[in-house]
């Protein structure tokens, strides 16, 4: 119920009211039946503006992290996730993988539409990053389509560490469905995982036109974290 009235009544209209996104390609998703939309992760900003442009309701896997926060803030927001439908998933340790496997195939066994963002995390740079293989695992397990989505224009809105986005054009693309029957029964063969996934990644990054980067968003992230720890560590002497 809460879904609904945010969709409609308290989240939805102010997010179009603000951001005015332009929509294209929306015929491309399903009316009925279960299938993934998978798309580009720029800003905070998307487990929003999407779900509230969209005709039909889409459930995301979030990480665990925005339901386990500490005191009245941790708990509003824990709160507010739920009530919007979105399922947490705990993204570290071995088992977080099939966690999150386990839960969108959930999900598209009620016919419904399931939200992803295969880099597995937000980008910090507004570039596009290689994507991870649950996605390819679910959609042939499922045997559900995967519409590539991009989001155009949030990471300006809303940029990693910007509480409050500030207005900016704002564009959601969506792309022709992607049919993996091809590859039914496959989903142990780790060079199909591969070549699916990348091949939903290119979709998005025709729809995004972002600079691609062919490593993990999270791996990179760390080197850059390690870097920016050791430079004040180890601060550089001025040259004389």
């Amino acid at each position: 119920m809460f879904y609904y009235v945010l969709k409609y009544v308290i989240l939805g209209p102010l997010l179009r009211l603000v951001f005015r996104p332009r929509i294209e390609g929306l015929e491309h998703v399903p009316a009925t039946g279960a299938a993934i939309v998978a798309g580009n992760h720029l800003s905070f900003s998307d487990h929003f503006l999407m779900p509230a442009i969209l005709k039909r309701r889409i459930t995301f896997l979030a990480k665990a992290e925005y339901f386990t926060g500490p005191g009245i803030k941790g708990r509003l927001t824990a709160f507010f996730f739920r009530s919007a439908g979105q399922i947490p998933v705990d993204r570290s340790g071995k088992e977080a993988g099939k966690a999150a496997i386990r839960e969108g195939l959930g999900v598209l066994s009620k016919d419904e539409l399931l939200g992803i963002y295969p880099e597995g995390t937000r980008s910090h740079d507004g570039r596009l990053y290689k994507g991870k293989v649950g996605v390819a695992v679910m959609a042939l397990r499922a045997e559900v389509p995967v519409i590539p989505c991009a989001m155009i224009g949030t990471f300006e809105a809303q940029p990693p560490g910007r509480k409050i986005p500030k207005v900016h054009p704002v564009a959601i693309r969506f792309g022709e469905p992607l049919d993996f029957s091809r590859y039914a029964g496959m989903e142990n063969e780790k060079a199909i995982l591969r070549a699916i996934t990348d091949e939903i990644m290119y979709a998005i990054l025709t729809l995004s036109e972002q600079e691609y980067v062919d490593r993990y968003a999270a791996e990179v992230k760390a080197e850059e974290a390690a870097e920016k720890a050791k430079s004040r560590k180890f601060p550089r002497l001025p040259q004389r």
